[in-house]
């Protein structure tokens, strides 16, 4: 993939704030031409004026998997082709997962799981035809581990990374690089307009009392215009590599959870070994 910015296309999901509005504007002054993509697209009328004939603005619920291939359609049959997608669609539900709704449950997974994946088939197409693109998966902080509170927007992120590691493999051999992206906090509406509470059950507030201790004594997030810095270097590079941590709070983090996990393996070394030993196949007539 050519890095000239005159030649590339954006295809950017949750375009119209937070995360998304710092990608699309980052990408229209770099000279990229986007294909900005939210449920409501009124925010981007700005950009839109600013940047007369290189914004594309769409009104997509990506969990309407028809809606997305007719769009990413609409996309390629405006600018031509389409150089990133950025899979950055995304809400926050938040709650004990004892006191998870079915309905709450499969919404957290129908926006952060099954949006990228639509967005993922739908693309793949066309890179695989032009035999170049880059896909970036915004993943979160919330995929290194599993916390109180974030069970189920955790479990969205973990399967998130699981499918893209797999379409990383699948995507290699046609020139289309995939690139996770690991974020921490930065001063989005997730926390807001994008978050939904579950109804609290009376057994867990000494410990929704102790997190929110901790959420009130701890977080100073980011300008999410450094993330948008982070990006473009990422889709500036030849080789993107396959996981990038966005900031030194989500950067020491991992370090954490993965050396504790390496902790527990080696502890438990013996036992794991001891669970696997080669026989021929069974004589299941026998």
């Amino acid at each position: 993939m050519t890095t000239s910015p005159a030649s590339r296309v954006w295809f950017v999901t949750g375009a119209s704030k937070g995360l998304g509005r710092a990608f699309t504007r980052a990408a229209l002054e770099a000279g990229d031409r986007v294909v900005a993509v939210a449920r409501g697209i009124a925010p981007l009328d700005g950009l839109a004026a600013e940047h007369e004939g290189r914004l594309l603005a769409l009104p997509l619920d990506v969990t309407d998997r028809d809606a997305v291939f007719a769009a990413v359609a609409e996309a390629v049959g405006r600018f031509g082709r389409l150089d990133v997608v950025v899979n950055n669609a995304g809400s926050l539900f938040m709650g004990m997962v004892e006191e998870f709704t079915e309905a709450q449950a499969r919404a957290q997974m129908e926006v952060n799981f099954f949006g990228a994946l639509w967005v993922s088939q739908a693309v793949m197409p066309y890179l695989r035809a032009q035999g170049s693109g880059r896909i970036l998966q915004i993943s979160s902080i919330g995929a290194l581990g599993g916390f109180p509170c974030n069970g189920m927007y955790s479990a969205s992120k973990f399967a998130l990374e699981g499918m893209s590691e797999a379409l990383a493999a699948e995507a290699a051999s046609f020139g289309v690089k995939v690139t996770i992206v690991e974020p921490g906090g930065y001063w989005t509406d997730l926390y807001s307009t994008g978050m939904t509470m579950t109804e609290p059950l009376e057994a867990y507030g000494p410990l929704r009392a102790e997190m929110q201790k901790q959420w009130a004594e701890g977080s100073v997030d980011s300008d999410p215009r450094l993330a948008a810095e982070a990006v473009m270097k990422l889709v500036a590079s030849d080789d993107p590599p396959p996981r990038l941590l966005l900031g030194s709070m989500v950067y020491d983090l991992a370090f954490d959870i993965s050396r504790r996990r390496m902790e527990t393996w080696a502890a438990w070394e013996e036992v794991s070994r001891a669970a696997e030993h080669a026989v021929p196949a069974p004589d299941r007539l026998g």
